[in-house]
């Protein structure tokens, strides 16, 4: 297909013409500058805290100032980088493309998200103002009712950021239910669609709740209700309730936009009609259904029922069973496939190894005795990391690259990519995969300082820490390199066969040319 002069890209010009528009591309090449800005402040402070880190006592800063990094670090990572960082970048410009749609079906719900995310991301940040947060991105209470801090705005940010969620899912919501182009079936919807469709149904329905918690917080600190505070006979533990109620869905808000990502990479370079497609769909609808009533394990060591300790126990085993045909469904897509080893399918591949660490581990975390002993450990560290880092920011950096040439137009340096991949994936294990080990032997997380007998691994942890912060710089550069001096990117560089690749890079204004009509599955080679 020819390539229209009105692409999204110079259809209008001038800062005030992004800041106002309706189109969801834009809006999603603003959610990737506003994450990876993000991530950078985030990824600093990961910094901070592994340099702290690399030696026994005070290393740069003491332990005050060591809590407020790691608060930030998480609340940073956590609500703005990974929740955000899919549904509402990678999603928000490629869904209506997957279904032949010339939109969202709100527009003005889509550019508001956005807005929320600034809102609640600046009222976080106006916490630095009055001596940070120091009560760790879980916020638990009774602590962080007492801590005399910024912790109430960083609360009130995070309460706001959640209004960007809950938009970002109503609107994917009803655009697939109402948008879907001529002959687009839910069986021919590509996976990615059934991914964020998924992710939308847990983000409409569980951060509501950690809504509702985050300001029973804030009303706890500033008027002294008595919700969570065991003196005016609250219950602390409640609060951990409704915070895991949706910060266990919320891993999956993270992960299963992931998990379609990856479904689209492996099927592409492997140049195959994808293994089990009606499975891989059901089982992300399995696994959003399933994630709300596995919170419990989060709380194994909290004074809860043995009864209820082991139905929570058998429930979260059972998220293995849905997660587990996604990954033999990608492996068996893989076999006899015609892989190409692109910079995009490192990333896939690198996210099959990684996030099945992180799933073997999470199944030894959901049996209570072997949780007990690593309850607050380094070894939950090294678990968390593995499928969050290891699993979402693999897919997200593995789909900035694949749908780069469609975003924008343009490839970028093949051999720099790869070589980021690299710097990435070998740090990632050198950093996390010692942690392991320091957790079963006993060192506790969240502390600035450790024994002498863990600073051997440490040493090796930062090291590590350090190949992740060089690829990732590699990353930037290959990014900043292609919009520059990239060369000129064809309709279709990778071959594939979603709707998206068969309009113009970058699309024009309205998307489509012509209305698209479908007549095939997605993953139609061979």
């Amino acid at each position: 297909m020819a390539s229209s002069t009105h692409n999204y890209l110079n259809h209008e010009k001038g800062l005030w013409s992004w800041l106002t528009t309706l189109d969801h591309k834009r809006i999603g090449i603003m959610y990737m500058i506003t994450v990876l800005l993000f991530f950078a402040i985030g990824g600093t402070f990961a910094m901070l805290l592994r340099t702290e880190l690399i030696a026994p006592g005070e290393t740069i800063f003491g332990a005050q100032l060591y809590n407020q990094a790691m608060t930030f670090h998480g609340a940073i990572m956590v609500f703005m980088v990974i929740i955000p960082g899919i549904p509402a970048f990678i999603g928000n410009f490629i869904l209506p493309l997957h279904i032949g749609a010339k939109d969202v079906a709100f527009p003005r719900l889509n550019l508001l998200s956005w807005y929320c995310l600034i809102v609640g991301a600046a009222i976080t940040f106006v916490s630095l103002i009055y001596h940070g947060s120091d009560t760790g991105w879980t916020f638990y209470t009774p602590y962080s009712i007492e801590t005399d801090n910024g912790t109430t705005w960083v609360v009130l940010g995070a309460f706001v950021m959640g209004f960007s969620s809950i938009l970002t899912g109503v609107n994917f919501v009803t655009t697939v239910h109402k948008l879907r182009c001529k002959g687009m079936t839910f069986f021919r919807m590509p996976l990615m669609v059934w991914g964020l469709y998924s992710t939308a149904i847990l983000q409409i329905l569980a951060t509501p709740v950690l809504g509702i918690t985050l300001l029973l917080l804030a009303a706890e600190r500033i008027l002294g209700v008595g919700i969570f505070d065991p003196k005016l006979g609250g219950d602390p533990v409640l609060f951990q309730h409704f915070f895991w109620f949706y910060s266990h869905p919320a891993v999956y808000i993270m992960i299963l936009p992931a998990m379609g990502i990856i479904s689209e990479l492996i099927t592409a370079f492997s140049r195959k009609t994808i293994f089990g497609y009606r499975a891989i769909a059901f089982s992300s609808i399995g696994i959003a259904a399933v994630s709300f009533f596995v919170w419990g394990h989060h709380m194994f060591v909290s004074g809860q029922s043995e009864l209820a300790g082991v139905i929570f126990s058998l429930l979260t085993m059972l998220v293995g069973v849905p997660t587990a045909i996604k990954t033999f469904n990608w492996v068996a897509t893989l076999y006899k496939g015609s892989v190409q080893f692109q910079s995009p399918m490192l990333y896939a591949l690198g996210f099959l190894f990684l996030f099945t660490i992180g799933g073997v581990t999470g199944i030894m975390l959901a049996t209570i005795g072997m949780d007990v002993h690593f309850h607050d450990t380094y070894f939950v560290v090294a678990h968390f990391h593995y499928v969050m880092v290891g699993g979402t920011l693999m897919a997200i950096m593995g789909g900035i690259y694949y749908w780069f040439p469609k975003m924008f137009g343009k490839m970028y340096n093949e051999l720099a990519a790869q070589l980021s991949f690299l710097f990435i994936f070998i740090g990632f294990n050198v950093t996390f995969f010692p942690q392991f080990v320091l957790g079963a032997m006993g060192m506790p997380r969240r502390y600035f300082d450790y024994l002498p007998i863990y600073e051997p691994l440490n040493k090796i942890s930062t090291f590590g820490a350090y190949m992740i912060g060089f690829g990732f710089l590699i990353g930037l550069y290959v990014i900043i390199d292609g919009l520059l001096k990239g060369p000129k990117a064809s309709d279709n560089p990778w071959g594939a066969k979603t709707l998206e690749w068969q309009t113009a890079s970058p699309p024009p204004h309205e998307n489509f040319l012509t209305e698209p009509e479908v007549t095939a599955g997605p993953y139609e080679y061979r």
